[in-house]
Parts: structure tokens; sequence; C-alpha cells
């Protein structure tokens, strides 16, 4: 499948049971473990749960399987990591406290100093 195939896949499951101010990343540049991230928030811990668990029964009813699942039942932040795609789902105050939009946008695109071993 290509990546903006999954993409809109992924994102229409979250907005299939209302996951909030969508917002996907591309991280192609900056990383070499994926090409994208979607991020997502929940309103309640079973509604991350919720929203976790639809992007997996999409996945799987298109022939993808997931290649891991992290913090399942109750958990206020679940990663799906579909490969070339990672969805982060996530309670709001989890979200603001973690702000990985402004996380990996503020990160130099040629990883220089993440290889000089720098904090970013």
């Amino acid at each position: 499948m290509q990546i903006d195939d999954l993409k809109t896949l992924v994102i229409d499951a979250l907005e299939s049971l209302k996951g909030q101010d969508i917002a996907t990343l591309d991280v192609s540049r900056l990383t070499s473990v994926t090409d994208l991230m979607v991020v997502t928030s929940g309103t309640s811990t079973r509604h991350v749960s919720a929203l976790a668990n639809r992007v997996v029964e999409t996945a799987k009813e298109h022939d993808l399987q997931p290649l891991g699942v992290e913090g399942q039942a109750g958990s206020d932040w679940v990663l799906v990591d579909l490969g070339e795609l990672v969805v982060h789902v996530m309670l709001v105050e989890t979200r603001r406290l973690y702000d990985l939009e402004r996380l990996w946008s503020d990160l130099p695109s040629d990883g220089e100093a993440e290889v000089r071993g720098e904090r970013v």
C-alpha cells in the first residue's frame, strides 16, 4: 500500500471515532525509523484505547499487520507501529506535555546534532 493511501486509511479510522486534532508529521528526513507520524487526541483512556484499536482493526482489514502496539488498556498514550507510519493516540494533557509536533519540527533535518551527540 502506498504511504498516502495508508495515511488516508489511518485518518479515516481515527475520524470515524472522533479522534481530535489529527496531525500528520513527515519525519522521513529526520529519522530512518518511520516516514510519517499521525498524532491525535482522545477524551479519556477508554477513547484513546478505542481509537488505537480502530487503527489496528482497519489495518488488518486491509491485510496490513501492525508491527507493534504499545501502551494498551487504561493508558494515556498508545502507539501503533505500521512501519512507514506510526500512530500516536494520546490524552489531551499527555499530548500537551510531550508536544511531539514541536519536538519533531525542531530537529535539524540533516541529523547532524544527533551524530555529534548534542542535546536537541
